[in-house]
């Protein structure tokens, strides 16, 4: 691959030489650039040219046979400046807004174009045109497209919505709680569902080393196995220790679940690691089955406080914002990188590949298969919320909370 220093190099040098250069010493000059750079050369040059790739490799022939070309009759010909064939927007100067007119057709044309609501491949945009009187190939079409600063670019995820106006302050309040857990020596964990997967043998995106012409055979249909059923992780991230659990549940993704996990984990691996533990802080989404509007998750999570006898102090994401939190980019990426390419064909392999998840950072992954059953349509009286231990925080008090275990 050449870089861009290189390239503005040979767009120097031709800049300098072309008014003194004719036709064929223009297409060997571009011939023996190419030929130096090697792999990419071509491109290269007629990036930095404007010269086609068709004539440097034209002059790249005649220098190879150069003794052949010398014995053509016709070898020495140079045609008259302005000679050729000319460029379509110069033989047909409407073809270029045509062309526009289709690629944006809300900005520049017909919002009712018919190539609105179809995929604008080159082909479908040459038919098009030569149907309105341009003919055109598609060839032609991606070339014209690339000089007039279109290329090839997929969708982007940027735009997250309106901001709530309490986001920033909620972020800080969220740093701030994390520094303090963390210089009191007390836990502080990142909470959330990772996708839920289908089990059996099902493609899985990504690529894995095998013996050549011999991949992993998988099902063409994504439909879900009624018996194999679905896996649904449940992901628990010690900020402070980077060590992560899963508990892989097959039942449903409620409160109930999101707590029994944080108990397991607290059980395994949490109490030994902070055997002097009072409180513990938990980061969660705004949504799912940890919601800060969801009922049953504060019962829950009183349930846990009384279990581990813990002060939990809990901070939600502001809504739209679910990227920000810690397990998505240290925890749950990694068990994707890890399992890529490789079907999820039963429930012993996803623990397996979600077990033997690490990183260099030195991050370390437990998980433990969970086979409860966890209800759905569980309703929650205004009596049973009233009872809570729960103390809502000054600075936002939907999102920031603290639940003290019951005597």
């Amino acid at each position: 691959m050449v870089d861009a220093e290189r390239i503005a190099g040979i767009r120097r040098k031709f800049q300098a030489l072309s008014p003194v250069l004719d036709e064929r010493s223009r297409r060997h000059w571009a011939a023996v650039e190419a030929n130096e750079l090697g792999w990419g050369g071509v491109t290269a040059v007629s990036v930095a040219t404007g010269l086609s790739r068709t004539t440097i490799n034209a002059g790249m022939k005649q220098l190879k046979n150069r003794s052949a070309t010398e014995d053509n009759n016709t070898s020495g010909r140079i045609r008259r400046p302005g000679g050729g064939r000319k460029p379509m927007t110069e033989s047909d100067p409407q073809l270029m807004e045509a062309l526009e007119k289709l690629v944006e057709p809300v900005t520049r044309g017909d919002p009712q174009s018919s190539l609105r609501w179809t995929l604008k491949s080159t082909q479908r945009l040459a038919d098009e045109l030569t149907d309105q009187q341009h003919p055109i190939t598609a060839r032609t079409v991606a070339k014209l497209l690339r000089v007039a600063g279109y290329s090839l670019q997929a969708n982007r995820k940027m735009r997250e919505g309106d901001q709530h106006p309490d986001r920033n302050a909620q972020f800080e309040y969220i740093n701030d709680q994390v520094r303090r857990f963390d210089h009191c020596g007390q836990p502080a964990i990142s909470v959330d569902t990772k996708k839920k997967e289908n089990i059996g043998d099902f493609k899985n995106g990504g690529a894995e080393w095998r013996p050549k012409g011999n991949p992993e055979l998988v099902r063409v249909h994504d439909f879900k196995d009624k018996e194999l059923g679905k896996a649904i992780p449940y992901g628990v991230y010690d900020m402070l220790n980077n060590q992560g659990w899963v508990s892989v549940g097959i039942d449903h993704d409620t409160a109930s679940f999101a707590t029994h996990s944080i108990l397991h984990w607290w059980r395994a691996l949490g109490s030994k690691r902070y055997p002097h533990a009072k409180r513990l802080l938990i980061t969660a989404d705004g949504g799912g089955s940890n919601s800060h509007r969801s009922r049953l998750w504060k019962v829950s999570l009183q349930e846990l406080a009384d279990q581990t006898g813990l002060k939990l102090v809990v901070c939600h994401f502001p809504p739209g914002t679910s990227k920000w939190n810690k397990i998505e980019h240290r925890l749950f990426c990694y068990i994707t990188q890890n399992w890529r390419g490789k079907p999820l064909i039963n429930l012993q392999t996803i623990i397996n590949l979600i077990a033997g998840t690490t990183t260099k950072a030195g991050l370390t992954v437990a998980a433990q298969l969970d086979t409860n059953t966890y209800p759905t349509g569980i309703k929650v009286s205004d009596q049973e919320l009233a009872a809570l231990q729960l103390t809502r925080h000054k600075t936002h008090g939907a999102w920031n909370y603290t639940l003290t275990p019951r005597k």
